[in-house]
């Protein structure tokens, strides 16, 4: 039973990443951070997908990540091209995450 409400989370999970990421969807700033907190939860953990990317992924990853993070602070409004930049730089952050 806690093998299915495990398998049960991670598909919601996936399905809300992949609502997120679609650029047909309106992005939130509720979205972006909760996005930033799963990064940030993966890292933490440890993740065994963290542990196979490569140095310079982790890097390029981390850029995207800090960029995510500073449009946040230093957001006034909301458009289009800006949510689908924040889509690129959270993609980008969660490279190599997502598998899992």
């Amino acid at each position: 039973m806690k093998d299915l409400q495990q398998h049960s989370f991670q598909d919601q999970t996936k399905q809300k990443i992949e609502r997120i990421l679609d650029s047909t969807y309106p992005l939130s700033r509720e979205d972006v951070v909760w996005m930033l907190g799963y990064i940030t939860k993966k890292v933490a953990d440890e993740d065994p997908a963290i542990t196979g990317l490569s140095q310079p992924q982790l890097l390029q990853n981390f850029h995207a990540y800090a960029e995510v993070a500073m449009a946040l602070i230093g957001r006034r409004n909301s458009s289009d091209q800006e949510a689908e930049r924040l889509r690129q730089w959270l993609r980008q952050a969660s490279q190599g995450l997502l598998s899992n």
